[in-house]
């Protein structure tokens, strides 16, 4: 499994685990009096620092939302910037893996055990560490739990509304799951456009994804939809600087076209060569 199917698994993954904690998580309001590590250092400094953003937006919690999305992401930009940079040197060296897979394909374990070690052996040349494509999902998890606890457990956002929504509620004309569906699409669709190959796990999990992201913002706290939009958001405007696939492909024909007019100059000279014998 590559990289951008492992970390679109992880995806889905996390967003199950994100519904089954979230239903069971404790309801009791967050204080300063709030006891354990995470209700008194996580879900109530959340829920102050939430507080503290709508006081400068005046009185909004919706825009406090959207800038604590937009600082949560800043934060990890570095991260997603090198898990880019990862990624693009994945798609370079995913023809060879390809090859590796159908010279390897046989299922007995000293074969597999071989195209593990030759898969590794490739990474290890190019630079690539395929893990490093998870770890902004990983840290944004927890950022997301922390979130839906500080809305539900802090009556002022659960109670606070933005635009047509209740914060504490889903979005009752659905307009943040349409949007979550549209920027989730468009993120993906972007990243698969700057791969060199594409295969039917990829272009399949390209149509799941946001099927899956609208059933659950559905149901969710529009505050959390509200992250999800931004968030998704941001990964579009983030694509299109730092992975741009338009970029991507052009530069990857230009080296294509290269190549070839050097194979037609050799082929040309090694003509001439002959006719000269």
């Amino acid at each position: 499994m590559n990289s951008k199917n492992r970390k679109r698994l992880l995806l889905v993954a996390s967003l199950f685990l994100f519904m089954l904690i979230a239903a069971g998580c404790s309801t009791a309001p967050v204080s300063s009096a709030s006891t354990g590590f995470w209700d008194h250092y996580i879900i109530y400094n959340f829920s102050r620092f939430l507080l503290w953003l709508a006081d400068i937006f005046g009185g909004s919690y919706g825009w406090a939302i959207v800038a604590f999305t937009i600082i949560i992401r800043l934060i990890i930009l570095p991260l997603t910037w090198w898990q880019s940079k990862t990624m693009m040197k994945q798609q370079e060296v995913a023809p060879e893996i390809q090859a590796l897979q159908k010279k390897y394909a046989s299922k007995d374990v000293e074969t597999q055990q071989k195209l593990r070690e030759e898969t590794q052996k490739l990474y290890a040349e190019a630079g690539v560490n395929p893990v490093i494509g998870c770890l902004p999902l990983l840290v944004q998890m927890p950022v997301l739990i922390a979130l839906y606890q500080a809305i539900y457990r802090t009556s002022a956002l659960k109670s606070g509304s933005f635009l047509w929504m209740q914060l504490g509620k889903a979005d009752p004309y659905f307009i943040m799951a349409i949007l979550a569906v549209v920027f989730t699409f468009a993120t993906s669709y972007l990243t698969m456009m700057s791969q060199p190959t594409k295969n039917a796990t990829t272009t399949a999990m390209l149509w799941v994804m946001p099927i899956m992201i609208f059933v659950m913002a559905m149901n969710i706290a529009s505050a959390v939809s509200i992250y999800w939009v931004v968030t998704n958001a941001f990964s579009v405007g983030q694509t299109m600087v730092i992975q741009n696939p338009f970029k991507i492909r052009r530069e990857r024909e230009a080296k294509e076209q290269a190549k070839r007019d050097r194979e037609k100059a050799l082929a040309k000279a090694r003509k001439k060569a002959t006719k000269k014998r």
